[in-house]
């Protein structure tokens, strides 16, 4: 965690919605195996954007763990890209959602959405 982190003044709601979110997106892949290698389609490039973006995400865990790890770089953008810490999973996975076809990932991603990047946001707000 970075320096200075707590949890304390946290919203309960987005935290409520958070953790059903993350439950609901590993049900999700867990039981659909729509979003199996599948024959090349124009459906595809969702898979392809999905894989860009968590390599991003990658990118910024290996620029934040070369920072000083402090608030401000946990909260950082990333390529233009606002608390890319939060918003790029929960992006590719919604992508992923449609290249799947499952609805409920996709719902899934709006509930983890509303509660992880709206907690992240209210963290960067307070500081």
């Amino acid at each position: 965690m970075p320096q200075d982190y707590t949890s304390e003044n946290e919203s309960k709601i987005l935290l409520f919605f958070e953790r059903i979110g993350e439950v609901l997106t590993c049900c999700c892949v867990l039981l659909f195996s729509n979003f199996n290698l599948q024959k090349w389609s124009l459906w595809s490039w969702w898979l392809m954007i999905a894989f860009i973006l968590i390599i991003l995400y990658e990118l910024w865990w290996v620029r934040y763990f070369q920072s000083k790890r402090k608030l401000t770089d946990f909260y950082s953008s990333f390529l233009g890209v606002p608390l890319a810490g939060a918003t790029l999973p929960v992006i590719a996975f919604f992508l992923l959602g449609i290249y799947g076809k499952v609805v409920w990932m996709l719902i899934a991603m709006v509930i983890l959405g509303i509660g992880h990047i709206g907690i992240h946001l209210q963290h960067k707000n307070n500081l």
